[in-house]
């Protein structure tokens, strides 16, 4: 099988320590990391993916505001600049050991960050990569 990640969500990954919207998310989110963590590649995909799948129910999810896709933009130009090659849609990944610390070196260094403008969760994120990205799920 394939998860199917959105862009920005490359980066989210990178932090995740099962903090969530919501225990349905957390829950979901906790499922993706393990099936990533089993060695499942990614698909890169536009709009909404296997992340995004408990908040579809909502009466407005913000996985499908204009906010959402312009932070895939930014992680799809960031991301693919530290990879040295572009990040689009249908593109197939895999996040190994390897290419996770070295993401996770970018992230800290700020090379990959734009995305994260205004997002909520960007203290959190912070204090995970200041920590060195103890306790993350992946």
């Amino acid at each position: 099988m394939t998860v199917r990640l959105r862009a920005h969500h490359l980066l989210c990954l990178l932090t995740y320590v099962g903090k969530g919207y919501s225990p349905a998310f957390t829950a979901n989110y906790d499922k993706v990391v393990k099936r990533l963590g089993e060695g499942e590649a990614v698909m890169i995909v536009s709009g909404p993916d296997d992340i995004c799948a408990p908040l579809l129910g909502e009466p407005e999810p913000h996985c499908l505001r204009e906010s959402a896709a312009e932070r895939d933009r930014l992680a799809a130009r960031d991301v693919g600049a530290f990879l040295n090659r572009p990040i689009r849609d249908g593109d197939m990944l895999v996040l190994d050991a390897s290419s996770l610390a070295g993401m996770r070196k970018a992230f800290s260094a700020g090379l990959t960050r734009q995305a994260c403008s205004g997002c909520e969760w960007f203290g959190l994120c912070d204090a995970v990569a200041a920590s060195g990205f103890s306790d993350t799920y992946l």
